[in-house]
């Protein structure tokens, strides 16, 4: 480290305002403090000083990510053997997933962080660190067979609309990782939603055995009321699905990840799990259909839920900012995703909307969480003279 760290002073000057290349100070910045953390510090306000800085923060939750992203790789190249009747063994699975997947990684990155550093020289400031995680989320959420020229199409949209133009990271209202999603879903929605764009393979009918439908369980539940797949199945994340959601055991390994580095915030997770199983148990007393009785836990194992609950509805810039609108917006988020899956038929997953839904409520929660402890602490004053 120490050879880079002098290579990295020694071509400094030329980057720095007045030098040859000093119109890419801005990027050559973003290089020099992802490799590392800069010596500077904050001038005005109170701030905590560490070690710390919006990088390394934003590669831990790319860190907690990695055990759904590596199994989400096996389980693409375990559900295409499955298509095609072939026993899948490990290995080949995963390295089938892992060169199905990689380019979706690689097309998020390469127009996400273009798009990021063109903003960076056209405004003349730093590179924003948001989308480290942001170019992952965004293909894990995906179905594995979406053409790549959707995926960087939804990419470039969630960047300019979700975020550049609310004046970059930490101003944004809406998760754009969930913009590039409903982007792609309301714009090409046979490439976001049927049985066959979640295996590998089966959009081009490349020998799938008959009788192999690869519906999701969600999409079992809203036709026959039955999941299709065992519990275990489900819970360990051998079914069809995004990417990186299908998985709950290895999303709660990087749920234990944010909540032992205190990035993610335990109220709005744990809400989020509460909201979705009571709206779940409500309908199993209320509701009729087959769907809205099957058991409520159900809900939390299939689908985006768990993904939602610890990725996404934890965003801390989109998210609830007090520790009351922290449970407030997570039990909401869960509640509306039960609620829309069970009600409209026609939209099985309702985790999307219903984090980008509390997303546009999240600041009014807060305003009103706010309000509300000013007005206790005058009425105490008031009493106490």
């Amino acid at each position: 480290m120490r050879t880079i760290r002098n290579l990295v002073d020694k071509i400094k000057p030329t980057f720095a305002k007045g030098g040859k290349l000093g119109f890419l100070e801005s990027t050559f910045d973003a290089f020099e403090t992802f490799l590392f953390v800069p010596n500077t510090t904050t001038r005005r306000g109170a701030h905590i000083r560490d070690c710390n800085d919006m990088k390394r923060t934003m590669i831990m939750v790319v860190v907690a990510l990695m055990p759904a992203l590596l199994f989400g790789m096996y389980n693409v190249g375990y559900q295409h053997f499955l298509s095609q009747d072939i026993v899948p063994e490990f290995w080949a699975s995963f390295w089938f997933g892992f060169l199905k997947v990689l380019p979706m990684i690689a097309v998020s990155y390469v127009v996400g962080l273009g798009i990021e550093f063109g903003f960076a020289q056209v405004r003349g400031h730093e590179v924003n660190e948001g989308f480290l995680v942001t170019g992952l989320l965004i293909p894990m959420i995906m179905p594995v067979d979406i053409p790549l020229w959707i995926l960087g199409l939804s990419t470039a949209f969630a960047v300019v609309f979700g975020k550049e133009v609310f004046g970059g990271t930490g101003m944004n209202v809406f998760n754009p990782a969930l913009v590039a999603r409903v982007f792609a879903f309301l714009a090409y929605t046979p490439s976001m939603s049927g049985t066959k764009v979640w295996i590998a393979g089966m959009t081009s009918g490349e020998g799938v055995v008959d009788g192999f439908s690869g519906a999701t369980p969600l999409e079992n539940l809203v036709t026959t009321g039955q999941m299709g797949y065992s519990t275990l199945d489900a819970f360990l994340g051998f079914i069809p699905g995004s990417v990186g959601e299908t998985s709950t055991v290895a999303i709660l390994l990087g749920a234990v990840v944010l909540l032992f580095t205190g990035i993610a915030s335990w109220r709005t997770m744990f809400s989020v799990f509460v909201g979705g199983l009571a709206m779940a148990l409500v309908f199993n007393v209320c509701g009729s259909s087959a769907y809205a009785q099957i058991p409520g836990w159900y809900h939390l194992i299939i689908g985006g839920f768990a993904f939602g609950a610890v990725f996404m509805a934890t965003d801390p810039v989109t998210s609830a900012q007090t520790a009351t609108g922290q449970y407030i917006v997570g039990f909401l988020i869960g509640v509306l995703a039960v609620l829309t899956r069970v009600v409209n038929p026609a939209y099985p997953e309702g985790m999307m909307l219903a984090i980008l839904f509390m997303n546009a409520m999240a600041p009014l929660v807060d305003y009103y969480v706010v309000e509300s402890s000013i007005k206790r602490r005058n009425k105490r004053i008031k009493t106490e003279k």
